[in-house]
């Protein structure tokens, strides 16, 4: 880690947060103990990832699919290991979980195209727009139109704000060398 992480309970000024973040998560991570370097930006994340992780009205496993996905895209294996366990408790299969490992971004999708059998229709155009937004920000009115006949206006705001906020943490994660 290329900063000092907090040790949890060694600052009195951060045990309501610490509290905060081990009710929220169970523990306090190495991501954690990095962002309690920043109390501000630590009471931030929490609230905004466990909205994302835990008040979404997306399903369990199209959001840990969306995470791996971006994780892979942005060559974050600490992002990836972490959340691969919680995929398979949602449901998501070890041969899908595998085959995100090893799928390389391709622009027209085909990758994804060609795994159709280990997706539903709503996941593969999930994976898409990760995809898109990830590599390539800008999101085009053909895509963004799929987007919309499958998921309501809560659900696409839960699935952008999915995918932006965990490209925000691999990003996190691999500039600080997290898990490294």
């Amino acid at each position: 880690m290329r900063l000092q992480p907090v040790v949890p309970g060694t600052r009195a000024e951060l045990k309501e947060q610490e509290a905060q973040i081990l009710a929220q998560r169970g523990r306090i991570s190495p991501l954690y103990q990095a962002l309690l370097n920043s109390p501000p930006i630590a009471h931030g994340w929490e609230q905004m990832l466990s909205a994302v992780r835990n008040r979404s009205s997306l399903s369990d496993a199209l959001k840990e699919l969306v995470i791996l996905r971006v994780a892979v895209l942005n060559n974050a294996p600490f992002e990836f290991e972490a959340h691969a366990p919680i995929a398979l408790k949602s449901g998501v299969t070890q041969e899908a979980i595998d085959h995100l490992k090893d799928m390389a971004y391709a622009s027209n999708h085909a990758a994804i195209i060609k795994s159709a059998h280990l997706f539903t229709p709503e996941q593969l155009i999930a994976l898409k727009l990760t995809d898109t937004m990830t590599k390539e920000i800008t999101v085009g009115d053909a895509l963004y139109a799929e987007v919309k006949s499958h998921f309501n206006d809560q659900q696409q705001v839960d699935l952008v704000a999915t995918v932006a906020a965990y490209n925000m943490v691999s990003r996190f994660l691999e500039a600080l060398q997290i898990g490294h």
